[in-house]
């Protein structure tokens, strides 16, 4: 084989393989740092690294602000090596004791703190987690945390920000009933939806009905594949629930199809939870069924 004909098989390698990268147009794919807390330490970079070459280009992160921190990376480091590949941070995973009245200005701060950080690199969503289960079991609870959701939702706007509900087993936001009392006890004027598809069907919810009754305040979601086991416990989550995308048992399609009804443009985030051949392998295959099953119906 000439030279010639090595480069051109080498650049035709290179077209398939970048071919097969999610295309990031009206859907643009992310996924979430708190996949590598269950591997060895690597430097930040690495995960930009797995972003660029697999095409999941936006980053939820997880543990803000201890997370510049354990890495040892400033906030203007972590702009300069994503913007180097390509890549974006799109939100942060926020949470905090929304349930007491009696801390509420303190998670407001919190909440504004997390946003102007992420201000800084061009994002304008917050995902918002509900506080733990049997935070949610005192009297009045669930109220409080919604008249709270307002407050963060009211102080996102203010900033051009959306905050939206990101609901999670063992959580007080769980089942679907929880997530619908949740959706029509906040103003949907303030806060919006950010589901995560794998814990809406751990919880007994019918995922693609879900998006579909809460379209309208669809902010951002995760695509997370999941299949319920016969072991796990009420009210708890078993990382070794969640799957690979089209490993699981969630109806991907039909959930495409209500974002194409609807014009989605936006972020997903596949966070997954558990890569059993590390994360650079469970990503490419995540991407593989996202050209091949997802993006016929609406990329």
């Amino acid at each position: 084989m000439t030279r010639r004909q090595l480069l051109a098989l080498m650049a035709a390698t290179l077209a398939r393989a970048a071919a097969r990268l999610p295309a990031n147009r009206n859907v643009k794919w992310g996924l979430g740092s708190n996949l590598w807390n269950y591997f060895p330490r690597v430097p930040f970079t690495d995960i930009l690294d797995v972003m660029k070459d697999t095409g999941f280009i936006g980053l939820r992160v997880t543990q803000f602000p201890q997370i510049l921190n354990t890495y040892g990376i400033t906030a203007a480091q972590m702009q300069q090596e994503a913007s180097k590949r390509g890549c974006s941070i799109v939100t942060i995973s926020f949470n905090g004791p929304t349930q007491d009245p009696a801390r509420r200005s303190e998670v407001i701060a919190n909440a504004k703190t997390a946003m102007t950080f992420l201000k800084e690199f061009g994002a304008h969503h917050l995902v918002v987690f509900s506080p733990n289960r049997r935070e949610g079991a005192a009297p009045d609870a669930f109220k409080s945390m919604c008249e709270c959701f307002n407050e963060i939702g009211s102080a996102a706007r203010e900033m051009g920000f959306q905050a939206g509900l990101h609901n999670h087993m063992g959580q007080i936001v769980q089942t679907p009933e929880e997530v619908d009392r949740a959706m029509a006890m906040t103003d949907p004027k303030l806060f919006y939806f950010s589901p995560d598809t794998a814990h809406l069907h751990l919880a007994g919810c019918d995922v693609v009905k879900t998006l579909e009754k809460h379209k309208s305040r669809l902010m951002l979601a995760d695509y997370k594949d999941a299949k319920r086991l016969e072991t796990a416990k009420p009210d708890s989550f078993d990382r070794n629930s969640i799957f690979d995308l089209g490993d699981g048992e969630i109806d991907f399609p039909g959930c495409h199809r209500v974002l194409k009804g609807m014009s989605f443009k936006g972020w997903l985030i596949v966070d997954l939870d558990i890569a059993r051949q590390g994360p650079r392998a469970s990503y490419e295959r995540c991407g593989t069924y996202v050209v091949n099953k997802l993006e016929t119906i609406y990329a």
